[in-house]
């Protein structure tokens, strides 16, 4: 201090401090779905904490319940794992109201309970077949042939699937649909679907309790929830013939394999690469286009603007893949058209 008054840095004897960013302020409040939920509390909290006039509370309801929140208007922003279709973007105002915008890239691993194997090989086929309902037990030929050497016991299998609109459940049956032409004739993809077999629970966190719980059991679990309850899961066949576990590196793979992301052109299921792990998605998020309330749609922008860029770093320790450049420049520009009374909220 005796240094800088000697200079006359601070002769008046007050100082002028760098302003706060204008990020605007206030509590936002969001849902839908759980997949991205671990990655978005750990997110949000570290923007509270570099920003503390904006807070957000997330509601993991499902990718479904987000978007019927968002067409509500009961939300400021809906979470999905799969874009909104144009029946639900009709539904909610029309392409001119809002925007769609990646966030994180996870993947849905096949988590199972079978303590006594410690390393289980499933391909697409064998996999869509025990969702089926016409594999049923766990040393059927068909799991023996993909585990060689393995002692599979002979109890039934169950299977766990979501019992809630869901954005992983989207992720799993594209992936389905795409190895097997039985399951895409069948059943099909979408966040909802008929289950030929097996037991609903809703969420990841719920389905991954189901299958720790329950011998014998099987279900599609996002990883991190995973990793966090301990779970066993399985080596899936990709399209290379490699058998992989899911991964952050997997789903890296997977992603590059996308040129010309969109709302209508997302899917990254059964992508090539040795290393591409199968059940890897974008998850989404959607905003109004236009803001009323100036100062909060201005957190909103900000906020988001945040979380596809510097905010991605949090992602990585929990298993979530970063966007990569062209998917981060299209979260971007879609965030740029957002405005408020008719000004564009973001230079």
């Amino acid at each position: 201090m005796l240094a800088l008054v000697a200079c006359g840095g601070v002769s008046s004897g007050t100082t002028n401090p760098t302003p706060a960013a204008d990020v605007g302020s206030g509590q936002l409040q969001g849902a839908g779905a759980t997949f991205p939920e671990p990655f978005y509390t750990r997110a949000f909290y570290a923007y509270n904490q570099k920003y503390s006039q904006v807070s957000v509370n997330y509601q993991a309801i499902g990718s479904g319940g987000g978007i019927q929140q968002f067409t509500k208007g009961t939300v400021d922003f809906g979470a999905s794992d799969v874009p909104m279709t144009a029946t639900e973007i009709a539904a909610a105002g029309g392409d001119s109201t809002l925007v769609q915008l990646p966030t994180i890239i996870g993947v849905a691993a096949i988590a199972y309970n079978l303590p006594s194997v410690t390393k289980l090989q499933l391909d697409g086929t064998t996999l869509a077949s025990i969702f089926l309902g016409t594999v049923k037990k766990w040393n059927d030929p068909a799991i023996q042939a993909l585990n060689n050497g393995v002692s599979l016991p002979g109890t039934d299998i169950t299977v766990v699937h979501r019992s809630d609109g869901s954005g992983t459940s989207y992720a799993f049956t594209d992936y389905l649909s795409k190895v097997s032409p039985d399951w895409q004739t069948k059943v099909g993809k979408g966040k909802s679907v008929s289950w030929p077999v097996g037991v609903g629970a809703s969420g990841n966190q719920g389905v991954g309790q189901q299958v720790k719980t329950t011998d014998g059991s099987i279900g599609y679990v996002e990883l991190a929830y995973v990793i966090q309850s301990q779970l066993q899961y399985a080596y899936l066949k990709n399209q290379a013939g490699k058998f992989v576990q899911a991964s952050l590196d997997g789903a890296t793979v997977a992603a590059a394999s996308l040129t010309g992301i969109s709302p209508t052109n997302f899917s990254i299921t059964n992508a090539p690469g040795d290393k591409a792990y199968p059940i890897s998605t974008y998850s989404w998020v959607i905003l109004r286009l236009d803001q009323a309330d100036a100062t909060k749609g201005k957190a909103v922008a900000n906020l988001w603007k945040w979380a596809v860029t510097d905010g991605q770093q949090y992602g990585k320790p929990l298993e979530y893949a970063s966007l990569p450049k062209e998917a981060q420049d299209f979260a971007l520009s879609q965030l740029k058209k957002l405005t408020s009374g008719g000004k564009p909220i973001l230079s």
